[in-house]
């Protein structure tokens, strides 16, 4: 089986992460994409979090109407720090037989080099990348310069990459908590459950 796995902290899930998850499904013919919902990231420590359990509740409202959407909590329910090699690791055991597409955005690609272990990531894990437009227009599905510049870095990256064509929205969860604390809009930028959830619990307040 072809098994997605998107992770992030998710704070809050918005629309451009079900986007991408969903084109993921479609065009790698995945059978099912876990949600792997972080804790505190090792290369963002600077970054306050929400709690976990509330990340947990706005995941399992926005992915609750997709039946190939599942929450994991592979990286919630372990002690901090939480490495990629270690979830793979982890999840090996538990899908023997599948085969995993590690789904990101082109900017986790660029850092690759500053994870743990990134030469034991791309035996593990093919790594499924939203493609961004060139300045043509045209989506990008090769990245000569940038693939061969990662490729001197973590020999054989390349023939592990595959490209997700998405529409590109330009939404990050920051930005949704700055606009929540300054009292602007938020609206369309999530599922209506996602905010009822952020309501509820009073979140980026």
């Amino acid at each position: 089986m072809k098994l997605g796995l998107f992770g992030g902290t998710f704070d809050p899930p918005h629309l451009g992460h079900l986007i991408l998850a969903e084109e993921a499904y479609t065009q790698l013919s995945l059978e099912k994409i876990l949600w792997l919902v972080s804790g505190q990231s090792p290369l963002k420590l600077d970054r306050p979090l929400s709690p976990v359990e509330a990340r947990i509740e706005m995941v399992q409202a926005a992915i609750a109407d997709n039946p190939h959407f599942i929450l994991s909590r592979v990286d919630i329910d372990r002690p901090p720090p939480h490495y990629t090699i270690e979830t793979l690791k982890i999840l090996e055991k538990e899908f023997p037989r599948d085969e995993f597409y590690f789904i990101m955005g082109e900017d986790s690609l660029r850092d690759l080099p500053k994870w743990r272990e990134p030469h034991e990531i791309i035996k593990r894990a093919t790594l499924a990348v939203l493609a961004r437009p060139n300045p043509s227009g045209r989506k990008e599905r090769e990245n000569p310069k940038g693939l061969d510049e990662l490729e001197s870095k973590i020999p054989g990256v390349s023939s592990r990459v595959v490209w997700v064509n998405a529409p590109q929205l330009e939404i990050a969860s920051s930005e949704i908590q700055k606009r929540i604390r300054e009292g602007k809009s938020v609206r369309y930028m999530m599922t209506d459950k996602v905010w009822r959830v952020i309501e509820g619990r009073r979140l980026y307040q």
